[in-house]
């Protein structure tokens, strides 16, 4: 569908890229991948048309559509979420636009012949309304929305109501609803929580065209991409596979090409040797010629920088008690709007808390009132023995001082420290060599994040509490954060939708929702396992399935016991599947319904008289129209609600199953 052909760009003189050339077919899902400013979005930017190349060309079959999500949105209209996500279908607004001026048309003309030929040309697009997918549209709208965290209330909100981390969500919902040929989307999991990001790998695999995406969410790159460009400092890497397949295959490169640079070396010198000791005899003239002809020949093993990252031992912290913090009964509200009420939490010494949850569900809010920094109307905050905070938000780059270098700044925290020490630690932060002169003013946003976090952690607190520390952050710098908080050894509570930084660090989770918790011990694949595959089983039932008869207990007690409990199960079952299927018959009776009445109107428009009254035709065409939205409407229902049928069957039987083991 696309081609990318020798391309190259370059801005003052320094290359970004140069000769790129790769093809883009159907359903192929490609990631590219490097560091900021390696030039990931100008070749988006290429490809989209908005920036030339220095040099090649990109190629686009004809009639292929292309959606493109920057990072930067544009401010937001006054036009209702809904509305404006339904306007990006532009074929199928164009058609029914279309229908609609045919519609008016007919209602004032009344010479037969034109009305015949209104009436041709209505049926023509109909078709292609209906091929379109234009009779569901609204209900598609509605899904992609849902996926994406909005709810039934923002439907009708106007777009000036919504921040700009949801304005982003919007226009992936109007690229999504648009379905193009080829998605192009650049770092499309900045503003998504985690249930959004996880529906969105799954509408992303059932895509039907083309993916190209940048992303520094590796759990993302990993459940999405099957193809890798990586975009390194000397050169550009093509990889088919995954993220985490192109990861060990780099790394076994790397060893394969240091291996060889290595060998290379050693006969450089073994021949430069020779040339020195023999190049003044007119003996040795010949073989000394020879080989310096060899080695201008000899193509230069050039072994790429290795992204393994610098290891530094950070200060502990002084050691807390054994209770961190308490919070007991606390209520906190926004105006009107309760957040939390009687929120009781304790955190211990060592543990490594991730909130997650829904955005809007309060994790800010509860990490702030954590942190010390935000008041609260009733209840108690009570810090443990000897507990010393440290607060991380986005607005904590703020508070760097601009007319600082980077070596100055973290001396600030430290000054006792020497610069071998400071050095070292801004190294294991990827500030090397004169980088770390750099005056605060002239890093990027990712920089910046990566000096405040390194400023934290060069005197750390025993109890540490960040809101979204990725933010801005490339892949190798996300890796050294995962580093620097796993080698932490204090408390430690932080939010972020980076899923691989959660794995890599939590040991417990906590689940916001609606101002409750959860609390869930273990990492985060512990908790995904506990949520997906959480009993629906009745607690009653579930104690009495636990537990075991004492030793030597009659043989038929027990078969009394679980003939109970089996009875039990079969109760609940019908209870839970009952609703199911009432719903299914009603389903079924009313899609057969519907489908005769199709039969019926269909019957109606192959007959040439029906058409002698346009008024009739219009109404005709529009109920024929909603039974169609209907019928399509209760089948995705049906199909839902027989696939929850299917799944509560399976756990039945795996209950009896398990009764029976």
């Amino acid at each position: 569908m696309l081609s990318v052909t020798s391309i190259s760009k370059s801005y003052n003189a320094s290359c970004l890229f140069s000769d790129v050339s790769f093809n883009v077919g159907m359903k192929d899902r490609i990631a590219i991948i490097g560091q900021n400013g390696t030039g990931k979005t100008t070749l988006f930017e290429i490809i989209a048309g908005n920036i030339t190349p220095d040099s090649g060309s990109v190629s686009v079959r004809r009639d292929v559509v292309i959606g493109y999500l920057r990072q930067d949105i544009m401010p937001a209209s006054e036009r209702r979420l809904l509305d404006e996500v339904i306007s990006s279908s532009v074929n199928v607004n164009r058609i029914a636009h279309k229908m609609e001026v045919i519609h008016e048309e007919l209602e004032d003309e009344k010479d037969e012949t034109a009305v015949a030929l209104l009436l041709e040309e209505l049926g023509e697009l109909q078709h292609k309304f209906e091929l379109s997918g234009g009779y569901n549209i609204e209900h598609e709208a509605r899904i992609i929305l849902s996926g994406l965290g909005f709810t039934e209330a923002d439907f009708n909100r106007s777009l000036s109501e919504f921040s700009g981390g949801w304005l982003t969500r919007i226009e992936l919902a109007k690229l999504l609803f648009m379905s193009p040929d080829i998605l192009i989307l650049d770092e499309p999991t900045n503003h998504l929580d985690l249930e959004a990001i996880r529906w969105f790998e799954g509408y992303l695999a059932n895509f039907h065209g083309a993916v190209l995406v940048t992303s520094h969410d590796r759990a993302f790159l990993n459940n999405v991409a099957r193809k890798i460009i990586s975009f390194e400092r000397d050169e550009v890497v093509f990889f088919n596979g995954t993220y985490n397949g192109y990861i060990l295959a780099r790394e076994k490169d790397l060893k394969t090409r240091q291996a060889a640079a290595r060998k290379q070396e050693s006969i450089i010198k073994r021949e430069m040797r020779f040339i020195e000791r023999f190049r003044a005899k007119n003996t040795k003239a010949s073989q000394v010629q020879s080989r310096i002809k060899k080695l201008d020949r000899m193509e230069k093993v050039v072994v790429p920088r290795s992204t393994r990252k610098m290891k530094f031992s950070f200060p502990e912290p002084e050691r807390s008690g054994h209770v961190v913090i308490t919070l007991d009964n606390i209520d906190k509200s926004y105006d009107a709007k309760q957040v939390y009420r009687n929120l009781n939490l304790v955190f211990y010494r060592g543990d490594k808390v991730a909130l997650v949850g829904p955005n809007g569900a309060g994790k800010t809010t509860l990490l702030r009132i954590l942190a010390g920094v935000l008041p609260f109307e009733e209840g108690k905050r009570l810090l443990g023995h000897n507990v010393a905070t440290s607060y991380f938000a986005q607005y904590y780059i703020e508070l760097l001082n601009p007319r600082n270098t980077i070596l100055e700044e973290l001396w600030q925290v430290a000054p006792e420290e020497s610069e071998q020490r400071i050095r070292g630690l801004l190294g294991a932060f990827l500030f090397s060599g004169d980088d770390v002169r750099k005056k605060i003013a002239v890093l990027s946003g990712g920089e910046k994040t990566r000096v405040a976090i390194a400023r934290m952690l060069t005197r750390p607190a025993n109890f540490i509490l960040m809101d979204e520390p990725t933010n801005h952050l490339d892949i190798p710098s996300r890796e050294i954060l995962a580093d620097a908080l796993e080698a932490y050894r204090g408390t430690l509570c932080f939010i972020t939708h980076d899923r691989t930084l959660i794995r890599e660090t939590a040991n417990k989770i906590i689940e916001i929702n609606d101002g409750k918790l959860q609390v869930y011990p273990g990492n985060y694949d512990d908790y995904l396992y506990r949520k997906e595959s959480s009993s629906q089983i009745a607690p009653e039932t579930a104690r009495i399935i636990r537990q075991k008869a004492p030793a030597g207990e009659p043989t038929e007690k027990k078969q009394r016991q679980r003939k109970a409990v089996e009875a039990e199960l079969r109760n609940q079952y019908y209870r839970e599947t009952t609703p199911l299927r009432e719903r299914l018959d009603y389903i079924e009776v009313e899609i057969a319904k519907l489908r005769l009445r199709m039969g019926e109107i269909e019957a109606l428009l192959a007959d040439p008289g029906h058409y002698k009254d346009s008024r009739i035709v219009i109404e005709t065409n529009r109920e024929y129209r909603d039974i169609k939205g209907s019928i399509s409407s209760l089948t995705k229902e049906r199909d839902r609600l027989t696939a929850e049928a299917e799944r509560l069957r399976q756990e039945h039987e795996k209950r009896l199953a398990d009764l029976s083991g």
